[in-house]
């Protein structure tokens, strides 16, 4: 469904989307330009809104027919997710991947664009401006950063496994608990999450072991899954199963760099 071509002008859209709507905003927000969604770490700016419009009228302009599930304009408008499970091609939009950090002036934030049909990831796009990093992926063309081919490979046997978790405020009661299992094995270094998809970036780079996340909100996850999958990983869902775009998935789930590693996670976070 998408050619190298399309996948270059996707690029240079998101580039320019950044360019034009989120580095001028970058350490240069107002207060008033700054809001909170659903709670205190659920943070939306101008930049976030400004870029989004950008991109979903760019997107849907390089290819017809297409619709948007964007994480502002669900936000507005919740039904707009149910595209997902339907036969369209769907762009999936996180327009500032880390707002927290966007708003705190660091450079931990980027931009994450999927395209998806009939519930399967096709291509995607992770841009972080502040750190020069553009990585795209294609299904079955693999992944590749700054056109330098990704490969995740596998941890070293024996190494202690530094493993990115979902901050506590985002948990149910069961999630936390299955959390936790991750801290009783001396073997797993948890810590928690920075921005979703520079964490998939990392597993994709060999520089990040796994992550385990509780929610499944697809803007968040989309273009890191592709990238992880085409740089060799892999993911899991609780149950064992693999990642639904469209929700309803059995949580904590994890990516990690390699299936072996993926189900050691799985096997802690699924214990007792």
């Amino acid at each position: 469904m998408i050619d190298e071509q399309l996948a270059a002008q996707v690029e240079q859209a998101v580039r320019k989307a950044a360019e034009e709507e989120i580095v001028p905003r970058w350490r240069q927000l107002a207060e008033h330009e700054i809001a909170r969604k659903t709670g205190p770490h659920d943070l939306v700016t101008v930049a976030d809104r400004y870029a989004e419009v950008h991109l979903t009228s760019a997107l849907t302009e390089l290819l017809p027919g297409s619709l948007v599930v964007g994480e502002e304009g669900v936000h507005e408008n919740p039904e707009e997710y149910r595209a997902l499970s339907g036969p369209d091609p769907v762009w999936i939009i996180d327009p500032i991947d880390g707002t927290r950090q966007f708003v705190r002036g660091e450079e931990g934030y980027g931009c994450l664009v999927a395209l998806a049909r009939g519930g399967v990831l096709e291509a995607s796009w992770t841009y972080a401006p502040a750190l020069g990093l553009m990585a795209v992926a294609r299904r079955g063309a693999g992944a590749w950063l700054n056109g330098e081919r990704l490969r995740a490979g596998s941890p070293a046997p024996g190494q202690v496994l530094e493993v990115a978790c979902s901050h506590p405020d985002y948990t149910t009661v069961a999630q936390k608990r299955a959390l936790s299992r991750l801290w009783d094995d001396p073997l797993v270094a948890p810590r928690p999450c920075g921005a979703a998809g520079l964490e998939y970036l990392r597993i994709a780079r060999g520089r990040l072991d796994a992550v385990a996340f509780s929610w499944e909100s697809a803007w968040d996850h989309a273009a890191g899954l592709l990238l992880v999958a085409e740089a060799g990983g892999a993911h899991l869902t609780l149950d064992g199963g693999p990642f639904r775009l469209a929700g309803d998935n059995a949580l904590p789930f994890t990516a990690a760099r390699d299936e072996a590693t993926a189900r050691r996670i799985l096997g802690l976070l699924a214990a007792g």
